[in-house]
């Protein structure tokens, strides 16, 4: 990503989400029957009162039953199960990557031979299919009448050793303070050949800066870079918790690039780690 630093190349600018129950029916009340003697009325409530008790049992009886679902048997409760031995395991927490370092993910420095200039003092470099399509894009922007400029490309771990650690001791800043801006050696995608730092030739003092998202050379980049197999390595709010960068592409554009950068990602988050 990223900031650069190397003798030679451009500085960093620093710039500046019931029931349906039925209508009750209703009984008529009955006619009240002549008196009959004392006896027969007694001899008539306790006949009344066995036929209650059966009827209320009875209805206890369907009540008790009413809740169990036809066809289903329900097993008995193993009284010797406790609520903890029943109760579901808590989710683990996932840390967000396993293989990164301060939020970069390690990748392979390209072959020297496989690489190949893009601006005319040979100083800055891509492999080749990487730099066959950046060209044709520059070129492209270039009728549109907009002039890319690269900053920065392939980069050996020497580089990003200094970019990290010279650095980051000359602005007095800590490692992860450093690694917003700038990769660990081993961590930086410069380091494949396939990033490149691109500023605006007409604003050059939004050369790595955010303000760069401001230039028509973002712009432009924005609308055509993906005909290209270029991609914004960095957008805001990325999973990887680095700094916005408009300023850092990467080339996509055939098997082994797409490998690259999507495979150390996917092979980040296939590894969580959990914690009690």
């Amino acid at each position: 990503m990223e900031d650069s630093g190397l003798s030679g190349k451009p500085l960093e600018v620093s710039t500046p989400a019931i029931d349906d129950i039925p209508e009750a029916l209703r009984d008529r009340p009955e006619e009240v029957p002549p008196q009959q003697p004392r006896q027969r009325n007694s001899i008539m409530l306790v006949g009344l009162a066995g036929v209650g008790a059966i009827a209320l049992g009875i209805v206890v009886w369907f009540a008790s039953q009413a809740w169990q679902p036809s066809g289903i048997a329900l097993s008995p409760v193993d009284s010797s199960t406790s609520e903890s031995a029943i109760a579901p395991e808590p989710e683990p927490t996932l840390a967000p990557l396993q293989d990164d370092l301060l939020g970069h993910l390690p990748y392979e420095t390209a072959p020297l031979e496989d690489l190949v200039p893009i601006v005319d003092n040979g100083t800055i470099k891509l492999r080749k299919a990487a730099a066959e399509r950046f060209n044709a894009m520059a070129d492209a922007a270039w009728r549109d009448g907009i002039y890319l400029v690269p900053i920065s490309g392939f980069r050996t771990l020497e580089d990003q050793e200094y970019l990290f650690f010279e650095v980051k001791a000359q602005r007095g800043q800590v490692a992860p303070e450093r690694a917003e801006v700038s990769a660990p050696p081993g961590y930086s995608e410069h380091h494949t050949g396939y990033a490149v730092d691109i500023g605006d030739g007409d604003v050059p003092a939004t050369n790595l800066s955010p303000h760069f998202e401001k230039t028509a050379a973002f712009k432009w980049l924005e609308a055509n870079a993906a005909y290209y197999s270029f991609e914004l390595s960095f957008p805001p709010n990325n999973a990887q918790g680095v700094s916005y960068e408009p300023w850092h592409w990467r080339f996509v554009g055939d098997r082994h690039s797409l490998e690259t950068f999507y495979k150390a990602r996917d092979s980040a988050n296939s590894k969580p780690q959990t914690f009690n």
